[in-house]
Parts: C-alpha cells; structure tokens; sequence
C-alpha cells in the first residue's frame, strides 16, 4: 500500500482519523513514510509532527491511543482514512473529537426530514461519553461501572418492555423501548460493535427473503 501513496514535496500525507463505530471524524493529522509503517506495524496511529518535525504515538503518553481497524487511501492516492478504536478523547484538551467547534451555526434541521437521525446522534453521544467519561454523566457511570452493569440494565429495560407490552400501555411502552434503545447501544459501543453493523445484517436477512 505504501508504494501507492503520493507524499507530497515534505514528504507528508494527510491523514484523517475516524471513529470506526461512531463515523465520527476525530482529527486530521499528517504521516510520512515512516509513521505510515509503523502504523501498519503496531496497529496503533503514528503521526509526523510538523512542529516538532518528529515522529509521535497517538496515545504515547496520555494513554489515549487509537487502535486501527482499517486503513484506506482516497482515488488520488494522496490523503488516507484511518478507521480507528480509541482508547480515549482525539483532541489534547481532552474533548472526543478535534472537531467540536461550529464556523457557521445553521437553524436545526427538522428531524422528521431522516427519522433516524436521532440513532446518529446518540451514537455520536455515547462514544463521547466513553472517551471523555464526564463526572455526573449516567453514560459514564455505565461505562465505568463496566460491561455487567450494562447487561443488567439491559436485562431491566428488556423486562420492562415486556410488562408495559403485557398491560397494552402504549405510554408506558414507548419510554420503554426507547431505555431499551439507548442501553443496547452503549452495549454495543462497549462491545466496539458499530451499530452499521447490525443493521447490515437486518438488510441481509430483508435481501435474502426478497
């Protein structure tokens, strides 16, 4: 793959880094041959710092670092998509993403338009929340209570379901569902299984049945 790549006259290739469970773009860093290697060597992201002009492990020393899923370069060969696990926040200030600033903040967009923009939205959330894990946040508490505490209150929520079903209360069915929901997704963030994946496999089944 390496011989595929076009550095540019520094020696350097912009790399984008992305949440591989979340799609959420992290940061934008630059390799060069090198980290490029050890990139693909250790599994693990390696940078070249412009500033310092030297190489840097994401993660190195905070801890944070961001374990590759896949690597993909774009129809120019000369910028790479870094689909990553991180083991913690991208940005050095601590937030999830590097990208949290808005330049232009447009009127919210009725969600009605994709009805689904909500699941979107609260992946994004979720993985925030386990990178950043803030205090007073119940998503950190499950995070950090660990993955038998999430189990259980899927259990709960799943049992509630049930009742609410049983007695034919849709009021109470609806908020049910919607615990149900959120519960399985913090599983399935905990469990470094993109939500993409499961609907994947309902396609699948919808495709085969066609």
């Amino acid at each position: 793959m390496i011989e595929s790549i076009k550095f540019d006259q520094n020696g350097l290739v912009p790399a984008i880094v992305q949440d591989a469970a979340s799609k959420e773009v992290l940061t934008l860093a630059y390799m060069n041959e090198e980290s490029l290697k050890k990139t693909l060597e250790t599994k693990e992201t390696w940078f070249y710092s412009r500033s310092r002009q030297e190489l840097w492990h994401k993660g190195g020393t905070s801890g944070n670092i961001q374990k590759v899923v896949e690597m993909r370069y774009d129809c120019d060969q000369d910028a790479i998509l870094v689909l990553v696990q991180p083991a913690g926040p991208a940005c050095h200030t601590g937030a999830y993403t590097c990208f949290s600033e808005t330049i232009d903040k447009q009127e919210v967009v009725d969600v009605k338009q994709d009805r689904f923009q909500i699941l979107n939205t609260l992946e994004k959330l979720i993985a925030e929340r386990e990178n950043e894990l803030p205090e007073g946040s119940y998503t950190t508490y499950l995070f950090t209570e660990g993955v038998d505490k999430i189990l259980k209150k899927v259990g709960e929520e799943a049992s509630e379901v049930i009742i609410a079903s049983k007695n034919r209360d849709h009021e109470e069915l609806k908020w049910e569902v919607a615990d149900l929901l959120f519960h399985l997704m913090v599983l399935l963030r905990e469990q470094k299984l993109p939500l993409d994946e499961v609907l994947k496999v309902l396609e699948k089944r919808h495709v085969s049945k066609e």
